[in-house]
């Protein structure tokens, strides 16, 4: 359904017109994971810290700036005195937290990790446990590869106990770093998981929590909703959406994207998580998030209701019956043809559902807003509204087809016909064949083919019968010798003059 992934799915819609319901729902799915891939990574799947926190525990005096090579830093973290193994390890991570090119490669070859996680555990020396915390969050900030040897060196359990520090920066930090592991793949974060950090993450939620530590929280609980092949175990889910439906209130606009990205995680694995997000009553709050003019709000909420109307027919009634469809012309609207693109990807799940969902997309006047998406939009955003015309149609009552095809949509989906895309050819073509197909009444027909012969329709297919594509080029063909070079007595379709 998202148009900009998997029109050959799309197609299926036309062939097998017996399974057309179960291959429209089959479509939202596989378009929802297909727009995923394809966007860049729009919410951060991890974070280093180059910054400096005002530590609760860091003695200044103590801890002094340390100019120590690479073999005094391995041989103070291998020291009896403390203050060395604390000198050496901020050392360590002073260098970990260069904005360029830090050299995580070179610590890890040089051993520390096992002696960094060990220090973790030193609870009589908490600012010890929070610069290896720290050391350790920055080389998780790396490829899987070295965030795996912070796994294999055993840093989840005694970073998940650190969550409990009575140190508001030793347990922020914890959460940090186990955020920047559960992010990196679904093993990992299923390993976060099993050793219970959701309990203790969703512990230190409190009114007076900082700010900034509870924006880590959020981002981590996104990160632990995050990966497929396997998705989240549901139980996990189930701890976490009462806390996101938490967080989904809250007035901060960092906080605001982390939850949502979480919801669109959760909602990409189908029915049954989708059922654990909108049984949650969470519905009404992610309408009104769609008239929010923050980018990195609107954009994971969209991907969030996407995902729902790619759900069931009942979980789409529940997004329809939420008011999404009363808002959603204002954001097909927005200037940002991002939002656009997405909006239309929405619209066009809603209208792979049943005719009473697509009375739903007229009731709400949404077919002039897809008018204008056709004839002034990006391409990206135009091929997301052309499939929103086929999904429409294929769904579509007879009165709802004759509707569509008077909606003024032909003109400006035929004119794309000539656009440098071969999938938004393939869908025009095939939603021109299906209107003539399928559109009963032989007024209406006529009317249909003299509306495509006034705006050059058919002299644009004409020109297509030789593409170069087999399929576009058939395609055209077929709907040249069956609806224009009728036999004369058919008197159906307007006769063409002399075509050179």
């Amino acid at each position: 359904m998202a148009t900009s992934e998997a029109p050959e799915e799309r197609l299926k819609k036309f062939k097998y017109r017996g399974k057309e319901m179960s291959l429209r729902r089959q479509q939202r799915i596989d378009s929802s994971l297909q727009l995923r891939k394809s966007r860049k990574d729009e919410q951060a799947l991890k974070r280093r810290n180059i910054g400096l926190f005002s530590s609760d525990v860091v003695s200044q005096a103590l801890v002094k700036e340390a100019n120590l090579t690479l073999d005094d830093i391995i041989k103070g973290v291998n020291s009896s005195d403390t203050i060395m193994c604390l000198l050496a390890t901020q050392a360590a991570r002073e260098m970990l937290s260069q904005e360029n090119n830090p050299p995580l490669d070179v610590i890890i070859e040089a051993g520390l990790i096992p002696k960094l996680v060990d220090f973790l555990k030193a609870a009589h020396l908490p600012n010890l446990q929070f610069e290896a915390a720290w050391a350790l969050t920055n080389i998780a900030s790396g490829t899987s590869e070295q965030t795996g040897v912070v796994v294999k060196e055993g840093a989840i359990e005694p970073l998940i106990e650190l969550l409990c520090s009575p140190h508001l920066t030793v347990s922020e930090q914890a959460v940090w770093a186990l955020g920047n592991i559960a992010g990196d793949c679904a093993e990992f974060r299923d390993n976060v998981i099993s050793n219970n950090a959701i309990p203790h993450l969703i512990n230190l939620i409190s009114t007076n929590i900082p700010i900034t530590f509870l924006r880590n929280i959020a981002w981590t609980l996104s990160n632990l909703c995050r990966n497929k092949n396997p998705y989240p175990p549901e139980d996990a889910v189930r701890q976490m959406l009462p806390t996101l439906c938490q967080l989904l209130l809250h007035h901060d606009n960092e906080i605001l994207s982390d939850t949502c990205w979480a919801l669109s995680y959760l909602t990409e694995g189908g029915k049954d998580y989708i059922h654990h997000v909108v049984t949650t009553g969470i519905l009404p709050r992610l309408v009104e998030l769609m008239s929010s003019s923050e980018l990195n709000v609107l954009t994971p909420c969209l991907h969030t209701m996407g995902n729902i109307v790619a759900g069931t027919n009942e979980q789409t009634q529940m997004v329809i019956d939420a008011g999404m469809l009363k808002v959603l012309g204002q954001v097909l609207r927005h200037p940002k043809s991002s939002i656009q693109k997405l909006a239309a990807w929405v619209m066009s799940n809603v209208a792979a559902g049943p005719r009473h969902h697509v009375q739903q997309l007229i009731l709400c006047n949404l077919l002039p807003v897809l008018v204008n998406l056709l004839r002034n939009a990006e391409l990206k955003v135009q091929k997301e509204a052309v499939c929103t015309v086929a999904n429409f149609a294929t769904g579509a009552s007879q009165s709802q087809l004759t509707l569509l095809a008077y909606s003024g949509v032909l003109e400006p989906m035929l004119n794309l016909l000539t656009a440098p895309d071969m999938e938004v050819i393939t869908v025009i073509l095939d939603v021109i064949s299906y209107l003539l197909q399928q559109i009963d009444d032989l007024e209406d027909k006529k009317r249909l083919c003299f509306q495509i012969e006034e705006v050059g329709g058919f002299e644009k297919i004409e020109s297509l019968q030789h593409h170069h594509n087999s399929y576009i080029s058939h395609s055209a063909l077929n709907i040249i010798e069956k609806y224009l070079y009728e036999e004369e007595d058919d008197d159906i379709l307007p006769k063409p003059g002399l075509r050179v």
